[in-house]
């Protein structure tokens, strides 16, 4: 038998076992990801699916084809050995690569501004100004957004500052030094919050039934809950957050709350 009708099922072999290996990695990655650091809904409003795709990509793809190249059984054991150690190595540093992009990428606050919610990802957060957060907001979670408010400006030059740096694209809810619990900014989100029934007379069919679908699965009737937009610098009119009428957030649709 020829050396190349010999490799051909030694490499196969080789690739299945490091696919299957690199398969149940990617999946305990995948509960860490969407179940822990990114829960629903906050996947697609900090495009969490785009950045795992890339991963499963390069470590599912890429590390079991490298060795289905390199398995030779004409190779000495030793040579073999190295050579699957080296794809491991560059597999695992763009697993731990893939990670970290995804864990900057987490949502770590989600923050009542004015007249909606927004998804704050741990890259917008300066780590420098967590100091200056609420006592219980210096730390990022690690475990889905911690519900946070905004205040309003201490003076004329502070505001004139923050405006400022919202052109820049640093709106209020990526600062720390202006979150506040969300109890102090409760009666404002209760003034500001809109019927849903309202929504859903101007949404198109589709968003109407995805309103009652949700609506169903909470048990709740339209007269009795309220809305308001949920944005992210990636997703700006994509998903509203349903309340109760004391604004507590009891759920969330696809639907765009600006319409």
């Amino acid at each position: 038998m020829s050396n190349e009708k010999k490799r051909l099922p030694f490499a196969f072999r080789a690739f299945g076992i490091h696919l299957a290996a690199s398969c149940a990695v990617a999946l305990a990655v995948a509960w860490l990801v969407f179940t822990v650091w990114v829960p629903a809904p906050y996947q697609g409003l900090v495009q969490a699916p785009q950045l795992f795709i890339v991963l499963l990509l390069v470590d599912v793809v890429c590390g079991p084809l490298l060795t289905a190249v390199l398995a030779n059984p004409a190779k000495p054991r030793k040579e073999l050995r190295l050579d699957f150690a080296l794809v491991v190595l560059i597999q695992l540093g763009a697993l731990a690569y893939g990670l970290q992009t995804i864990a900057n990428a987490r949502p770590v606050a989600l923050v009542f501004e004015v007249d909606r919610f927004a998804v704050v990802s741990a890259s917008q957060v300066n780590p420098q100004e967590l100091a200056q957060a609420p006592a219980e907001a210096q730390k990022l979670p690690w475990n889905g957004p911690r519900l946070m408010g905004t205040r309003a400006a201490h003076n004329p030059d502070e505001k004139l500052q923050s405006i400022e740096l919202s052109l820049q694209g640093i709106e209020p809810s990526a600062r720390p030094g202006w979150w506040q619990s969300y109890e102090i900014s409760r009666p404002q989100a209760v003034a500001r919050m809109r019927p849903l029934q309202a929504l859903h007379q101007r949404a198109p069919a589709a968003q109407r039934q995805l309103v009652e679908a949700e609506l169903h699965k909470l048990q709740r009737t339209m007269a009795q809950t309220f809305y308001l937009p949920l944005v992210s610098s990636h997703q700006l009119d994509s998903w509203i957050v349903l309340l109760d009428a004391q604004a507590n957030i009891v759920g969330h649709v696809a639907v765009d709350g600006f319409q």
